[in-house]
């Protein structure tokens, strides 16, 4: 049976356990079009009370596309640079990395960040060497 796709996912990284979604908001102008697009990707350290959740935010905008229609569902990435699938588990550690690696810690409270600026470190990291799946695709 498929996986609903507004449940938590389960990611353990560095030994520590997070229940993530995804979220994709836009604004409808009213004329069949859909404008500001956004993809949200937040994680919830585990268990519950042990640090506030991280928002890794994409919001569409000159140069950077976020996915929906005609794109692919949780595609988000630089027209000429990297981009990332928002639904591979590997994306979202790999964001995740980047995000401790900058000086977010998982015990803080809760925090926000433009996923923009994390966006090419993290596609790097997934892709690994030569294009091969690196550590963050596990």
């Amino acid at each position: 049976m498929p996986r609903h796709p507004r449940n938590p996912r389960r990611l353990v990284a560095d030994g520590r356990a997070y229940l993530w979604t995804l979220r994709h908001s836009h604004r409808a102008p009213g004329d069949g079009r859909r404008a500001d697009c956004c993809a949200t990707v937040t994680l919830h350290p585990q268990p519950a009370g042990t640090g506030g959740p991280l928002r890794i935010v994409f919001t569409e905008g000159p140069g950077r596309y976020v996915g929906g229609a005609p794109l692919g569902s949780g595609d988000v990435g630089f027209v000429r640079g990297g981009s990332l699938n928002l639904h591979e588990p590997g994306a979202v550690r790999a964001l995740l990395d980047e995000a401790a690696a900058r000086g977010w810690h998982p015990g803080e409270r809760a925090a926000e960040l433009d996923g923009w600026s994390l966006l090419e470190a993290a596609a790097a990291a997934q892709a690994g060497p030569a294009g091969t799946a690196g550590p963050a695709g596990r």
